[in-house]
């Protein structure tokens, strides 16, 4: 008990340094950048409006002594970090003066949920047929499904999502190419909304998993192939152990302890891929809102989205090497 106590505690210093240093860099290219997010903001009013020059040197000061881009770097860094600890990073030059938290909360449960059905979908069947593919290498279904996943594979997020958004918003438009619940329904706790959601996911989900499909049946496939020619899976056979017993308690469950890392690891570049997805289907998520502050030099709104973003992928890291130990008895002996 101590000794896991003493993993845990040294994994929490480790979770803490990776969101401090992932943030610091965060805030030193926003702050560091040519744009200024004052002047921004200015140029749009003043492209709509033909606003006094007065007016516009005094929203100028108010807005320069409301963020405090006029002070020195490190004063800028300090306050940052105590605005961050109150849970109040300032509002959104965006969407002025909406705070940039909540413009966060609106959209961090669209992509938690896209990502989240898309994640638990490719990793489970990713990882359940290329355990079977590695185990049964003769079998021609699963042999299709290994030449299905080497093609998909490395095509990128973006290239899958317009292929479906042709196919599906185009050529036979059965789904909802764009938006995250149709615009006729009221949102809340009922079947219509749900439902509406649920189809506007579909696609931007799809897209996620197919490619997602082919990392993780190809690399549990590879595990496996090694882990069948151990000695112990070796005497389960000859020892005439039932084959689902040898597939999933010897041979499946050894090979998952590596894609556990994997799969925290990814959620990384998954979030950077629905980025992009989620631009092509205007989905309403985290990565919408991130294009939307960088276009508009909102370096307060980025800021928001990437310390949520960064906390997101170390957390994910940190409970996977959390249950490490409890997975693999070899971790645990260490």
């Amino acid at each position: 008990m101590n000794s896991y106590l003493w993993f845990v505690g040294k994994r929490t210093l480790q979770l803490l340094a990776v969101i401090f240093f992932g943030v610091s860099a965060t805030f030193l290219v926003t702050h560091l950048s040519p744009i200024s997010p004052v002047e921004a903001v200015l140029g749009r009013m003043t492209a709509r409006s033909n606003s006094a020059p007065e007016a516009i040197i005094a929203m100028r000061a108010a807005l320069t002594e409301l963020y405090g881009v006029d002070e020195p770097i490190l004063n800028q860094y300090f306050n940052f970090w105590l605005r961050l600890f109150r849970g109040d990073l300032g509002p959104s030059l965006l969407a002025f003066p909406t705070p940039a938290m909540v413009l966060v909360g609106r959209a961090m449960p669209w992509t938690v949920g896209l990502l989240t059905l898309a994640t638990l979908i490719t990793f489970v069947v990713g990882n359940f047929l290329g355990g079977l593919a590695g185990y049964y290498q003769n079998n021609r279904l699963l042999k299709a499904f290994g030449i299905v996943a080497i093609g998909i594979q490395p095509v990128p997020y973006y290239i899958v999502a317009f292929i479906l958004l042709i196919i599906f918003g185009f050529l036979w438009p059965v789904l909802p190419i764009s938006g995250g619940f149709a615009m006729n329904v009221i949102p809340g706790w009922n079947w219509p909304f749900i439902s509406s959601i649920l189809q506007h996911a579909i696609l931007p989900a799809a897209s996620l998993v197919l490619v997602g499909f082919g990392g993780w049946f190809l690399g549990m496939r590879a595990l496996v192939s090694n882990v069948v020619t151990e000695d112990y899976v070796t005497y389960a056979e000859l020892a005439g152990v039932e084959h689902s017993t040898i597939v999933n308690g010897y041979v499946i469950r050894n090979a998952l302890v590596p894609q556990l890392t994997a799969l925290a690891m990814a959620l990384g570049g998954v979030f950077s891929g629905t980025v992009i997805t989620e631009q092509v289907f205007n989905y309403p998520g985290l990565g919408s809102l991130l294009i939307d502050a960088v276009n508009a030099g909102d370096s307060t709104l980025v800021l928001a989205v990437s310390t949520v973003s960064v906390t997101a992928v170390a957390l994910a890291i940190f409970i996977v090497d959390l249950l490490h130990p409890l997975l693999d008895p070899r971790v645990r002996a260490e």
